[in-house]
């Protein structure tokens, strides 16, 4: 069994302070993405010159959508895991303050699995959890 020698309010001033900093990152992030549509959408479009007519995404745009689609399964990695974390060091918290060592070291474990990432519409399993 793990030994327990925490001090509560040092924890709970951290886990504070960090969730702070993931609201500002969550709040970041969302940004970037609208960021990035617009961006993806103001920087032109490819049309053939020999009909039918027909537009595509252009080369800016489209590399701003590979960058997203690459990077923003990790972006979302980093949140679980950082949600996880900051949720189990509390649950484990709290049963200690409770006595309760073995349901502490119970969330602690919970709080330490691989999170598993699901890109929002995509259905597929994050690079992280997958090994990738």
């Amino acid at each position: 069994m793990t030994r327990w020698d925490i001090h509560p309010a040092g924890v709970y001033g951290v886990l504070s302070r960090t969730g702070t900093a993931a609201k500002d990152m969550s709040d970041a992030g969302s940004a970037m993405q609208g960021n990035l549509e617009e961006a993806a959408s103001a920087a032109g479009t490819l049309t053939s010159q020999y009909g039918p007519y027909t537009s595509t995404v252009g080369l800016v745009g489209s590399a701003l959508g590979q960058f997203a689609e690459h990077w923003g399964r990790d972006l979302l990695y980093i949140a679980e895991r950082t949600s996880k974390s900051l949720d189990g060091a509390d649950e484990a918290t709290r049963f200690y303050l409770a006595g309760s060592l073995e349901q502490a070291e119970n969330a602690q474990r919970e709080a330490a699995k691989e999170p598993k990432v699901d890109m929002p519409g995509a259905g597929e399993t994050g690079r992280h959890a997958e090994g990738k």
